[in-house]
């Protein structure tokens, strides 16, 4: 793992960006507007000073402004996943579906005891985990080989894989991270640790003021499930077979056209009722022809006063296809305690080919078999979690706005999408049609619901045999 600060770190940058966060908080309460707050925002040990007074009295928003960019480089699947989780960081990760990882190398964890301790037998464990991993990757590179795309054979990938990522993120939601991953339940994995340590080390040189919270935090790295674990000893994971519709808000398309006519001619719900029933009886189209209008428009925000939860299946190969889009309320379930292997996926392709479907659960078993063999070992859980695999499925909630909604379909339901999010989508803008089908009809891909395709060359072709209808009508 190497983790570097991308820019702002010679003294006149650290300088500037400490100037721009003081002048944030002094420019409320002094005089002078924002060029001159910021040109009397000169000193830099003043700057630094003030900065950790106003944050200090919880006033943190002025840290906002200090916008960072980090390299990650060689961190799991582990790490991904938990930071796309901070939905105010952006960050770019190196494709699966375009590279072959077969020589990406893996992370090898120092093993440890149910107490966290080093593992006595941590070379011997070692030894084995190192061989099984490979064993893994060079299962991917055979169905590779074999002409399985790496889109697919990504699934027979271990989660300790090494991963590269550039990350955004301001100084307020790096304070976050870093306090969660020195500090929180998120600490006893150790790689989620050395990140954190990482993290903290360039803040002590090249972010100062956050120094001082993050020292005096203290441990809290207590079970949140802990009460609830209690009353529940045993329960066996279910899979769902589909995307579910578990609730929504009733009667959406009338409450959206609503929404519009309330917030434009100011007028109550009871109005908004009166007029939605008067201009139906001008136009029996007028709730198709405006929720159309809505849909189109560059803010539609009317779309977003309606919401939709689901329970999704979905593998982990795909889960960051979902995790990204961030303006949902995703709840992903924790690595630990470990979830039940048994639940996987085989990629049709690797299906279709009996001789690769064997050599796919094959592996699959072994790495089943090498887990409980380490389990034997009273290894810590927080190390075992880098036998899971890109096949395991699992159950994720969310709820998501109407807007939210449109978003994600236009990119998951185009044919150029990877197919298990493909499928979720589309089973998800069906749902949504059967209960609320005229915001439905503006949900799918752009070639679909528009006639258009902003993929240029590497358009699947669709929209021209789309077009070719539309001109023939």
């Amino acid at each position: 793992m190497k983790i570097e600060l991308i820019g702002g770190c010679t003294k006149d940058e650290l300088e500037k960006r400490i100037q721009k966060v003081a002048a944030a908080g002094k420019l409320s309460r002094f005089p002078g507007n924002v060029y001159e707050v910021l040109e009397s925002c000169d000193n830099y040990e003043k700057n630094l000073k003030l900065i950790k007074r106003i944050i200090g009295m919880g006033h943190k928003s002025i840290i906002e402004h200090d916008y960072l960019v980090f390299a990650l480089c060689d961190v799991t699947p582990i790490v991904e996943q938990t930071i796309i989780g901070n939905r105010l960081t952006s960050f770019t990760i190196k494709s699966r579906r375009e590279v072959d990882f077969r020589t990406a190398g893996f992370y090898i964890p120092e093993f440890r005891n149910k107490n966290l301790k080093p593992h006595s037998k941590n070379s011997e464990i070692k030894e084995k985990y190192i061989s099984h991993m490979q064993y893994l990757f060079n299962t991917y590179g055979d169905l590779v080989d074999a002409g399985i795309n790496v889109e697919d054979a990504r699934f027979i990938l271990p989660y300790s894989f090494h991963s590269n990522i550039i990350m955004g993120l301001d100084a307020r939601e790096l304070e976050k991270i870093t306090i969660s991953f020195l500090y929180g339940p998120l600490s006893r994995i150790s790689e989620l640790k050395e990140l954190g340590n990482y993290f903290f080390s360039i803040i002590k040189e090249y972010i100062p003021y956050l120094v001082p919270n993050i020292e005096n935090q203290t441990e809290n790295s207590k079970n949140p499930f802990e009460y609830m674990d209690n009353l529940i000893q045993s329960h066996t994971i279910n899979i769902a077979d589909k995307p579910t519709l578990l609730s929504y808000t009733p009667n959406s398309d009338n409450v959206v056209i609503k929404s519009a006519i309330m917030y434009h001619y100011q007028c109550s719900e009871g109005e908004a009722e009166s007029i939605l029933k008067h201009c139906e009886e001008k136009d029996p189209e007028f709730k198709s022809k405006c929720m159309n209008i809505i849909l189109h428009k560059e803010e539609a925000r009317e779309i977003e006063q309606v919401s939709f939860t689901f329970q999704i299946p979905i593998s982990l190969s795909i889960l960051t296809h979902l995790t990204r889009h961030r303006m949902h309320s995703l709840l992903v379930p924790e690595f630990l305690p470990m979830w039940d292997f048994d639940n996987y996926i085989i990629p049709a392709s690797i299906k279709a080919k009996p001789e690769l479907e064997q050599i796919f659960i094959e592996a699959h078993n072994k790495n089943m078999m090498m887990l409980n063999e380490f389990k034997k070992y009273d290894i810590a859980e927080e190390d075992l979690i880098y036998f899971y695999l890109g096949c395991q499925m699992l159950n994720v909630i969310t709820t998501m706005n109407g807007r939210t909604l449109q978003w994600i379909l236009r990119l998951r339901c185009c044919n150029k999408a990877q197919w298990q999010i493909r499928g979720i989508a589309k089973e998800i803008a069906k749902q949504v049609k059967e209960v609320s089908p005229l915001l439905g009809k503006g949900l799918g891909a752009t070639c679909m619901t528009d006639l258009v395709c902003n993929e240029g060359k590497e358009s699947c072709g669709l929209i021209n045999k789309l077009l070719e209808q539309q001109d023939n009508k």
